[in-house]
């Protein structure tokens, strides 16, 4: 545990320091519309490699971005697909990438706020453009709310995903796209003559738009949380924070979610969310699923 809390503790210090300077530049002035207050916290799979290192938008084959606009927040979390470090490819350079190219759009404000879905198509054409150099297959998420109208639009492909709570409740949440169980929908780019990998397009995506309140608590989250974590337990967790505006304390909710599903990644006797879906497909297996695990959390203030 106290690996565990080194590492987190030197990782947030540099997420806050990232995430915490638009909020503060933003209520300096006028508040005429609503605006994200969001926070990041996480843990790579194989905590203490040397590969593993706290690097900004990355935890382990995890990859995520917190980016601002004058009218948009965006939260983004992207999932690299590990079965490809047995050909000798980093999975987590793809989800990386992916993610640092959009957040450069949304920053150079080269997208379009109502369609999420686009903005994931253009940061995988970045990457097609240097398939030569990186190659892999990752999910994706992308949560962008518009304070013009007090909306959310998403596109999410795969697994990672997102859920909204509004007192104590779930009011609108992703779809989980999956071929098959325990192989979602995924961005490609293989290695020339590898002709069966799976490979979806951007615009398979599956997208919503939902208008959001003051006070909504929004968590962002690849499948290392959700396949731990049982939903009540995220649910009563998040509503702890409705309306929460102070950043340390969105801090703490953020990592004590990160530290559940850390542990409940490794304990063999523990139900899980994974352990049930797999019993569901006829697949007889006990305990949580190790794997990295990414949390953004954000709550809507006025």
């Amino acid at each position: 545990m106290r690996s565990w809390s080194r590492w987190l503790t030197r990782a947030l210090h540099q997420s806050i320091q990232s995430t915490s300077s638009t909020a503060s530049a933003e209520s300096a002035g006028p508040r005429t519309y609503s605006r994200f207050i969001s926070v990041v916290s996480g843990f790579p799979k194989n905590l203490g490699q040397s590969n593993n290192k706290y690097k900004p938008g990355k935890m382990g084959d995890d990859a995520w971005f917190i980016a601002n606009t004058k009218t948009a927040d965006v939260l983004g979390v992207a999932d690299g697909v590990g079965g490809w470090r047995s050909y000798g490819i980093d999975p987590g350079q793809f989800a990386e990438v992916l993610m640092r190219n959009c957040e450069r759009l949304v920053k150079f404000a080269r997208f379009d706020p109502i369609k999420p879905v686009n903005l994931i198509a253009s940061g995988y054409q970045e990457l097609r453009a240097h398939r030569e150099s990186i190659l892999g297959s990752s999910t994706a998420c992308i949560v962008v709310f518009n304070r013009e109208d007090s909306s959310i639009y998403t596109a999410n492909i795969g697994d990672s995903g997102f859920i909204i709570v509004r007192k104590g409740e779930i009011v609108h949440r992703s779809e989980e796209q999956q071929h098959y169980f325990n192989t979602p929908f995924q961005l490609s780019l293989p290695p020339t003559g590898h002709t069966d990998v799976l490979c979806d397009r951007p615009e398979s995506a599956n997208t919503t738009t939902f208008p959001v309140c003051n006070g909504d608590v929004i968590l962002v989250a690849t499948d290392g949380v959700f396949d731990n974590v049982p939903i009540k337990l995220l649910v009563d967790t998040l509503h702890r924070v409705e309306g929460e505006h102070d950043q340390v304390k969105l801090q703490m909710c953020a990592n004590s979610i990160a530290l559940m599903a850390r542990s409940l990644s490794f304990d063999s006797k523990f139900l899980s969310p994974f352990s049930i879906n797999a019993r569901r497909n006829n697949i007889n297996v006990m305990g949580g699923k190790p794997d990295d695990i990414t949390v953004v959390l954000a709550t809507v203030a006025l």
